[in-house]
């Protein structure tokens, strides 16, 4: 019986993501390349594409979090949430959040021409998003150790700070008040 923890499932993933994320690169430098005349539209919506992943992800890890500190270290249900946990930093979060920088500073420049309070305001708190990007790896690094330190309670707590920041940012983004 194959399980979704085993190597060659995990192989298996990785081939897949690898696939993803060589077909989105194919295609940014194949619009590039053709150039079309809503180009603009084409990298935006790459760029919500990579934000929508990478959000996803940072929204999730906390919770697998969650239910790991409340697994025994070196069992079965332990081990499990190792595996999702590098998994999802590794083949979704890292990538999207690369993604998400290089598609969003493009816009930044091409469009904005890294002009605007907003588009500063922006960056700054995306750049935070990015910090708590590095905390929720630090932390899968600590739990593949058994090393976590922090309660369930504390994770509950850190679930919010994506959710605060994008609120901020989609607002930002949208209404561009200064």
């Amino acid at each position: 019986m194959e399980r979704q923890t085993d190597r060659r499932t995990g192989a298996y993933a990785r081939r897949r993501a690898h696939f993803a994320l060589v077909f989105f690169a194919l295609m940014a430098v194949g619009l590039f390349a053709w150039n079309p005349d809503n180009l603009y539209l084409w990298i935006k919506a790459l760029h919500i594409i990579a934000v929508i992943s990478w959000m996803a992800g940072l929204f999730y890890m906390p919770r697998l979090f969650i239910y790991h500190t409340d697994a025994e270290p070196g069992s079965v249900q332990s081990e499990t949430f190792k595996v999702m946990e590098r998994r999802l930093l590794r083949i979704i979060m890292t990538p999207a959040m690369m993604l998400t920088w290089i598609f969003g500073l493009y816009l930044a420049w091409s469009v904005y021409g890294f002009q605007g309070g907003w588009l500063h305001a922006k960056i700054g708190l995306v750049v935070l998003l990015t910090g708590v990007h590095m905390f929720f790896s630090r932390a899968v690094r600590a739990f593949e150790r058994d090393e976590n330190r922090r309660s369930a309670r504390y994770w509950r707590f850190m679930n919010e700070a994506p959710t605060l920041l994008m609120i901020v940012i989609v607002i930002l983004v949208v209404v561009k008040p200064f």
